[in-house]
């Protein structure tokens, strides 16, 4: 056991941000003033994020020894620092563009990162601290992150992590292996498009101090390709691998993060669904026609399965847990759930007992249903190309060594008379045709091996039958016969198989095609729709800043308006003020009376005169 890794900063294992928050206030206080770094970082740490000015003091001298932050020395050249030497501190990769720097003097030299034995992080936690070394690998462990079967024992002994115990344990067809594993990465290119979205930053100065061991979806694609996996858990591990270095070089709390342990759950989801049954996983997969109707092997149970709110419907039970049970309805989506025991029947439990709906969707199911019991009884298994290729294998062993033992059956007779000699040149007729007809199917093991068997057979058959005594003419005749029946024998086996080649080449084409379409429509819908929202977002701002210009003219105008019409109104009654008024009608007047009263009129002077003028007038008369 030992400690790795002196870096321990606020919230590990995310060093590079926090070593650029240090490096930042340095940044900003010598691009104002020309002076050197050395108090400022402990100022930004506790005023931003609330660091005590000793812890990073302590932060900052372990970040130097680990290599993590180059110290220099610098002069400033401004105030009254100018031409004083103090320490400066720089992440590395920049502290060169900084050595050009008027203020800078010298620069620590850019030594070559020494790459270590084995990793500073724990594999499970991605935390420093005192860890656990594998005598195996580059990983390492807390005591506490594992389990007490891989715990050490004796501090004298040699330990080996779990990854490296648990890809001892198990290996597989590497061939099959790679075709499961195809699928798997296949959907991991898929989900991790977020991910590499975020920019790889394995080139950037501080990646190799950090992240041991470099690895990407890419990379995992290219050991796939090529199978390099030996099982299942070293492909698992590259996976853990991923998240690990994420983590490590993002911090556990960053977007990137969340996006990788999303990534390596659904990548653990498929391997426990893979260790399930790998027929349903490479069929669910390559998706051949009728795909949920061939059988596996072992066989799944049926049964009638009836979910919460729905009737009964039929199922393949996948697995069996405490009193749930995991099942995959048929139907056209085929669809999975888990459902409690007890709404479990079986399937030959008579339909009319069980009061189901028999919808269209129902009848399909029972349609396909019945067509997965035709191919139970029929024997009928989906048989991938790795497995005919296993077989063919297989089948060329077996022709080669029944050649041997036809020339070894062959050879001594070729002296006892010229019996012999008509069989051999007429045996060697069919092969021609057999080669040609195997290279217009593509596939030249695999015929000709069985006609070799099949010829060595009757062969031996003819010469064990045959008594000495026969006739030339008569052994002549049974050979021609019998090459003639194993030709057409032949010729209907290679027609028969070239039908199944061009039907399943027809199907493969057409799935590929589905697929393309189905993934191109996919890609034109996704820009249409980022098109038209681009349009609209473009179209919304362009409207918002027509409204708010047409709103500020308005409002000028407005206010324009109300100035004009209360200058007018100013002008009006300041001439209303300056004309006089008859008394009577309230019309302009002409006469005048007294000194408050005026007339328009005559008519009206005599009615108000009249009606009351006359008893207050105060014009002397």
């Amino acid at each position: 056991m030992r400690t790795l890794g002196h870096v321990d900063l606020g919230h590990p294992p995310n060093p590079l941000p926090t070593l650029e928050w240090m490096i930042s206030a340095s940044t900003d206080f010598i691009h104002r003033t020309g002076a050197a770094p050395s108090f400022v970082p402990s100022g930004y740490m506790s005023r931003v994020h609330g660091m005590h000015p000793k812890e990073t003091t302590r932060q900052l001298s372990l970040a130097v020894k680990d290599g993590l932050i180059v110290e220099t020395l610098t002069v400033g050249c401004k105030g009254s620092k100018a031409g004083i030497e103090q320490e400066g501190y720089w992440l590395p990769g920049d502290e060169i563009a900084y050595s050009m720097q008027p203020f800078s003097r010298t620069a620590a030299p850019n030594k070559d990162w020494e790459t270590e034995n084995h990793d500073w992080y724990c594999f499970e936690c991605h935390l420093p601290g005192e860890v656990l070394i594998c005598d195996l690998c580059f990983r390492v462990y807390h005591s506490k992150c594992l389990s007490d079967e891989y715990r050490l024992r004796d501090s004298s002994s040699h330990w080996q992590c779990p990854v490296c115990r648990s890809i001892k344990k198990k290996n597989t067809n590497k061939q099959e292996m790679s075709t499961y594993l195809r699928f798997i990465v296949s959907r991991m290119k898929e989900r991790a498009i977020d991910l590499n979205k975020k920019g790889k930053d394995n080139k950037h100065p501080m990646y190799r101090r950090l992240v041991h061991s470099a690895v990407d979806v890419p990379t995992i694609q290219e050991k796939v390709n090529e199978g390099k996996y030996r099982s299942y858990e070293e492909f698992k591990a590259d996976a853990q691998l991923l998240l690990h270095n994420t983590v490590i070089f993002y911090g556990a709390d960053s977007e990137q993060a969340d996006i990788a342990r999303m990534l390596y759950k659904d990548t653990c989801h498929e391997l426990d669904e893979l260790q399930l049954c790998k027929n349903c996983f490479y069929l669910s997969n390559a998706r051949p026609d009728n795909w949920f109707c061939y059988p596996c092997i072992p066989n799944h149970e049926l049964v009638w399965a009836k979910m919460k709110g729905f009737g009964f419907w039929p199922a393949k039970v996948l697995q069996k847990e405490d009193n749930q049970v995991d099942v995959r309805f048929f139907g056209h989506h085929h669809q999975r759930a888990w459902i409690p025991s007890e709404n479990i029947q079986d399937i030959t439990v008579n339909v009319h007992r069980l009061h189901v709906k028999r919808s269209m969707g129902w009848k399909k199911a029972c349609d396909e249903l019945e067509l997965h019991q035709r191919f139970l009884r029929e024997g009928r298994f989906w048989k991938s190309k790795n497995e005919d290729r296993g077989e063919e294998e297989a089948e060329s062993s077996i022709s080669s060594t029944s050649n041997e033992q036809l020339k070894v059956t062959q050879e001594p007779r070729a002296k006892k008379g010229r019996r012999n000699q008509s069989v051999e040149p007429k045996k060697e007729e069919p092969e021609p045709e057999t080669e040609a007809v195997s290279s217009s199917q593509e596939i030249p093991t695999m015929p000709q091996p069985i006609e070799k068997v099949s010829v060595s057979t009757q062969t031996k058959k003819l010469s064990a039958s045959s008594p000495r005594m026969l006739h030339r003419s008569t052994q002549t005749t049974s050979d021609g016969v019998c090459q003639s029946m194993c030709h057409d024998k032949y010729t209907k086996i290679f027609n028969d198989f070239k039908d199944r080649m061009k039907s399943d080449h027809k199907r493969e084409t057409e799935r590929v095609v589905r697929e393309a379409l189905e993934k191109l429509r996919s890609e034109m819908e996704e820009e249409k729709r980022q098109a038209v929202n681009k349009a609209v977002a473009n179209m919304q701002g362009e409207m918002d800043r027509k409204c708010k210009q047409v709103k500020e003219k308005c409002k000028e105008e407005f206010v324009e308006e109300i100035k004009k019409l209360a200058t007018q109104h100013k002008q009006l009654i300041s001439q209303t003020k300056k004309k006089q008024w008859c008394y009577n009608c309230e019309e302009e007047a002409m006469y005048h009376c007294c000194w408050n009263t005026s007339y328009c009129s005559i008519k009206c002077q005599q009615e108000h005169w009249h009606a009351e003028h006359k008893r207050t007038c105060r014009r002397k008369r």
